[in-house]
């Protein structure tokens, strides 16, 4: 069963997924010298701005996957908008459909919010990413950041 733990994004297990996360997008990234890692400030991923979530699987399986949601800048339409970010699942817990729940979990968290949109932005090397959002209904958008390792924006209402 998927159990959606919030925990302080500088806490030791969400770093170490994050530091996994960063790891990987090196190793896989089109240029890897190119990929900046930015660790999050704990205070955007704390309520009422946001939230950080790791996902456990069993009391065997802890820490399988991470993700968060924060608030960000109103769209221009004066939407309140909140941001998915760092959606990670580990080698682990890959094949069992938990970035799809994972990502409607931080969906839900960012409506409890008060959200009216979510925006992620992401990278052409994340193809299964891609795949996932546009599954999920999110839409290509303009960019709304200037994230150095992003080649694409989406958004996706959430009334």
């Amino acid at each position: 069963m998927v159990h959606y733990r919030e925990v302080p994004v500088d806490a030791p297990e969400a770093h170490a997924l994050l530091d996994a996360y960063f790891t990987e997008r090196i190793a896989t990234f089109p240029d890897p010298v190119g990929y900046k890692t930015t660790f999050p400030d704990a205070s955007l991923f704390t309520p009422p701005h946001g939230v950080f979530v790791v996902v456990d699987l069993s009391d065997d399986e802890r820490g399988v996957a991470c993700g968060g949601v924060r608030r960000i800048r109103d769209g221009a339409d004066g939407g309140v908008r909140y941001e998915i970010k760092h959606l990670f699942v580990a080698p682990s817990g890959r094949g069992r459909g938990l970035g799809k729940a994972l990502l409607s979990e931080l969906e839900r968290r960012a409506r409890a919010f008060g959200a009216t949109e979510a925006v992620l932005d992401t990278s052409d090397s994340l193809t299964a990413a891609g795949g996932l959002y546009r599954a999920s209904g999110y839409a290509t958008i303009e960019p709304y950041n200037d994230n150095p390792n992003a080649t694409h924006w989406y958004a996706k209402p959430l009334l």
